[in-house]
Formats: C-alpha cells, structure tokens, sequence
C-alpha cells in the first residue's frame, strides 16, 4: 500500500535527456518503469509495479485532463500532454507525456507507453494557467464543466486539444532527435 505525502511546494528540476517510461495494463496499473522514474518519482520499482499509475497524480492536475487522455488511448489513439506529477517525498515535476496504446495480433490494446520529458518552463507557465482555471470550476462545478471550459478555450484558438498541445510542446532540434531514438528503443 502506497501512502498519499504531503504535497510540498518544490519542484524536481532533471535533466532533459532524461526520458522517463512505464508501461500499464489497460487499467492503468504500473507493469513496467525505467530507472529514471524511479530515480525522479523517489518510488522504487518493488513499490511501482502493480500499483495504478495514478500514485504520481498531483492534487493540482484538474480529472478533466485525465479523462481525455484515457479517452483517447482507450480509442486506440496516440495523446501528449503536460502533466504535473507528486514525488513519493512530496516534491512535484513538470513532464511533457507522450502516451500511446499497444495492441496484441488481434487489434486489441494491451498495454500503454507513456514516454516523458522535463517539461520547459515557457510550457509549464501556459499548461499551469490554464489548469488553475480548470480546477477551481471542476472544484466548484464538477469535472463536465471543466471540461466545457477547456473546450470552448480550445474552440477560441480554433484548434483541438490533441492540436494544442503539439503546437504547445513541439520539440525542435537536439530534443526531437533523442525522443524519436527513445521511442525507437522502448517502442
């Protein structure tokens, strides 16, 4: 049993050429994580495995967000996104989440990757923005209304959530080069 810690307000600053990656079942329990996980997340993997991904959610990160990442990977389709994640020792790290389904002979999906990266903080300041808003209607007025306000914020920059955050996250250079060999190994 993993315990809840005490939310502190200090940021795990690593490397961005650390990749962080796990593999879950379809029910999001951990079946798989990297050293460098363990290393940022201060979990081991006796502690990880088995255990739902959702151990590392920060109490900052708005349901709503989560909902359209399950729904997408679900759906059989790749998503990114920004998260905002708590460390067993109450520390928080911004990652960049590029998350995709795996399927068996049949088409069924079995598993899903999750690859991250340090989040920049120009990426940090708009997704931080953007989910306060959210929280505090989620909070007052459930997750549906949050969801409607990300929504007609995405509709106001006439693109979809899937569109905002590649355009938000686009890698350039040296970054984009080292994500595409991870995705190679670990993919």
């Amino acid at each position: 049993m993993i315990y809840r810690p005490i939310v502190l307000d200090e940021e795990i600053k690593f490397s961005k050429k650390k990749f962080i990656v796990s593999k879950t079942d379809i029910k999001g329990r951990i079946i798989f994580i990297n050293k460098n996980f363990s290393e940022i997340s201060k979990y081991s993997e006796e502690e990880l495995i088995g255990v739902a991904h959702n151990v590392v959610r920060h109490p900052d990160m708005p349901k709503a967000i989560f909902y359209l990442v399950w729904q997408n990977l679900l759906a059989g389709n790749k998503i990114s996104g920004v998260i905002k994640n708590l460390a067993k020792d109450g520390r928080y790290y911004w990652v960049i989440a590029d998350l995709e389904p795996k399927f068996n002979s049949k088409g069924e999906i079995t598993t899903l990757t999750a690859f991250r990266r340090a989040a920049p903080q120009d990426v940090i300041d708009t997704t931080e923005e953007l989910y306060a808003t959210m929280l505090a209607i989620e909070k007052k007025h459930g997750m549906e209304k949050s969801l409607a306000y990300l929504e007609g914020f995405l509709e106001e920059n006439e693109m979809n959530y899937n569109e905002f955050i590649e355009e938000l996250i686009k890698p350039k250079g040296i970054i984009a080069a080292l994500l595409a060999t991870f995705k190679r190994m670990f993919g």
